[in-house]
């Protein structure tokens, strides 16, 4: 049996979808309750730690946990309705990164979208941590030293089934998700009702207590204490913004569909996070070595629960946590759809190299999973897995994305703060700011010196990087702008002052044809054109001009840039064969558009072939002086490509090099 690269390739990541297809569109969109799955999990499952920290951070004073669980759930309803404006003023997706770049400047942009795929990259790294532990909670202390081993297994599974599709990713996880829901909200109700004697005394205790503890120590201290457990336990919120940032996956109406989606998530995650707080204080929850604290209180839960002589507790508490581990297995998968949409928004902007923003054949960016599922093992390992360390981390870079979306938001609506039924809206953007600008300053101030540097210092870095790129992006631009105006502009106007021909000169496919393969820029093509002749003046009787349009994340989503892209290819076709036929050179041209540029290349030039037998095709590589493994990295190697492929059909490219 003969095996093929493309046949092994659809095994393991399934057969290529067309992006032309209305069918195709709305097999990948999210409908609310996928979307619920999908991009809430990551939320959601922030149950299972940000309580955790809020509630330890309390050291002891525990009759506060009720303040902190009314605290938690109204905080959630307050960024919720914070974010649905996000979604309303950017349809089209971005999440921090294209609303603090179009509000507050793209160099502000570049700091939150640079914070946003930290956070993304953590948020796959910690859900994935947290999980494994949910799942060791249930086995001997001897087993955990291979939580390490089995996240990092975990996480290349994850990373796989997101190669293969959204949804496909979604579907396998659904059942786990429901599990979870189902369980906790059991467990909760439970836990809450069998101590509903004193639900009704709670808050008059809680308040009495509080005033005792001022007596003692001051009121400014116990408001220190509260608001340093209700900013440890930052972790809770993450997961918010990830509607906004995943906007392209939604279903149509967007942004309806969204709104839905962010309410859908903030119920789900006041009722469980705000739950739980109360179930530690209702039960009066201590730390056990090698339990979480969701372990220990579900433990207590259901310590009396017997049926038919056989005690439930054991197994109940056993499915609640594979769900629990299952949940934040699914959240990791939220770093996976809206991680490769930020990165591929940046690289649009070329703030990170343009291979960020090609699909696959599953029209996936299949290289920002492959980016995050490397930089999400690179955390597991510096850090060990250590949750601790890790929700330190994730929640600074989360904040200072929520502070920077949010001033921009506010800055948007203090514009336009002199129509009435703006002031709400402006209300509410403007104290979700002040409450995360909070979080992150407290976060940061406490926990510095323990881990939160690294965060800072990591980003940082990445913004550098970026700063970088987008600087040898801009010298490349403005060189290819020189080149043209020197070849391509000033070539292309002369051809308007020579005698237009009565007849257009004809094609004959038996004569030696010239195919360039060019791209947008008209400095490279006219390099070529003008090479050619200088070098085989005479050969070739018939020259074609053949482009290939890249579908990417901005042409598969809007419409209206498919169109812009297929009028802009035309077009500068078309000022090329004007070119020739001004000239008297027999002209044509051929175009194509896909994901795969290679693949999609590779049909052109088959098609152009038997058109034209004695075809041979030219392309330009840009040449750099010094040139390494960055500019490798950030101009892809098309041709050198495409040449291979062409060879092994005996077929004949040459590349004719153009230095910048």
């Amino acid at each position: 049996m003969k095996f093929s690269l493309s046949a092994i390739k659809q095994t393991f990541f399934g057969k290529p979808l067309d992006p032309f297809r209305s069918e195709t569109r709305h097999h990948l969109a999210l409908i609310t309750f996928f979307a619920w799955v999908g991009i809430g999990a990551d939320a959601i499952s922030s149950a299972n730690y940000g309580p955790e920290e809020a509630f330890l951070a309390l050291t002891g004073h525990t009759h506060l946990a009720i303040f902190l669980a009314m605290a938690t759930a109204f905080t959630v309803f307050l960024l919720a309705a914070a974010y649905t404006q996000v979604i309303e003023l950017f349809p089209n997706g971005g999440g921090g990164y294209r609303v603090a770049a179009a509000l507050l400047g793209p160099k502000v942009g570049l700091v939150s979208g640079s914070a946003l795929l930290v956070d993304y990259i953590l948020t796959i790294a910690i859900s994935i941590a947290s999980g494994v532990d949910a799942l060791f909670s249930l086995l001997p202390l001897g087993w955990q030293d291979y939580k390490l081993e089995v996240s990092c297994a975990l996480l290349g599974l994850l990373g796989y089934l997101n190669m293969r599709g959204v949804k496909e990713s979604i579907k396998f996880l659904l059942p786990v998700f429901m599990g979870f829901i189902l369980t906790h909200g059991i467990l909760i109700v439970s836990g809450i009702m069998h101590h509903s004697q004193g639900i009704p005394h709670i808050l008059p205790d809680a308040i009495d207590d509080s005033h005792q503890l001022a007596d003692s120590v001051g009121w400014f201290a116990v408001f220190a204490l509260f608001f340093r457990a209700f900013s440890l336990g930052g972790g809770t919120y993450t997961g918010l913004e990830s509607v906004s940032s995943s906007m392209r996956s939604f279903a149509e109406p967007r942004v309806k569909t969204a709104k839905a989606t962010m309410w859908a998530i903030a119920f789900s995650l006041a009722f469980t996070a705000g739950g739980i707080i109360v179930l530690y204080l209702l039960w009066d929850v201590h730390h056990v070595d090698g339990e979480t604290l969701n372990a220990t209180v579900f433990k207590m839960i259901t310590k009396d629960w017997v049926m038919g002589g056989i005690n439930l507790s054991a197994p109940f508490v056993t499915i609640s946590l594979i769900s629990a581990a299952g949940l934040l297995i699914t959240a990791a998968n939220t770093g996976f759809i809206a991680g490769p949409n930020v990165l591929a928004a940046m690289a649009v902007d070329r703030w990170m190299p343009h291979m960020f923003s090609s699909l696959s054949t599953r029209l996936v960016t299949k290289n920002g999973v492959l980016l995050m599922s490397i930089s999400a093992i690179g955390a597991l390992l510096l850090t060990g897995g250590a949750v601790s360390v890790l929700v330190i981390l994730y929640s600074i870079n989360v904040f200072l994305t929520f502070t920077l979306t949010l001033a921009s938001v506010t800055k948007h609506r203090w514009s336009e703060r002199h129509e009435l039924k703006t002031w709400p809206k402006l209300a509410v953007v403007f104290f979700g700011m002040l409450v995360c600008a909070t979080i992150l300053t407290t976060t940061l101030f406490e926990k510095f010196s323990e881990g939160a540097w690294k965060t800072v210092l990591f980003t940082g870095l990445l913004i550098f990087v970026c700063l970088r790129i987008h600087r040898h992006y801009a010298h490349v631009r403005e060189r290819m702008n020189e080149i043209e105006q020197d070849l391509g502009s000033a070539m292309f106007l002369q051809s308007g002052s020579k005698k237009e021909l009565t007849e257009k000169p004809r094609m004959d496919p038996r004569e030696a044809t010239a195919v360039f393969l060019v791209g947008d820029n008209a400095a490279s093509g006219m390099h070529t054109f003008l090479w050619v002749q200088r070098l085989f003046p005479g050969a070739f009787k018939n020259f074609i001009f053949a482009s290939v349009g890249e579908i990417d994340t901005e042409e598969f989503t809007d419409e209206a840039r498919w169109h812009d892209l297929r009028r802009d290819t035309k077009q500068t076709l078309k000022n090329y064969v004007d070119f020739c036929t001004h000239r008297g050179l027999p002209s044509t041209y051929y175009h194509d558009y896909g994901t795969d540029i290679i693949e999609t290349m590779n049909r052109l030039t088959e098609r152009i072939t038997v058109d034209f037998p004695r075809a041979v095709f030219f392309a330009t590589k840009l040449i750099f002086e010094n040139e390494n493994i960055v500019h490798q990295v950030l101009h892809n190697q098309l041709a050198y490509m495409l040449q291979r492929k062409l060879h092994n059909k005996g077929q004949n490219l040459i590349i004719m090099p153009m230095k910048i």
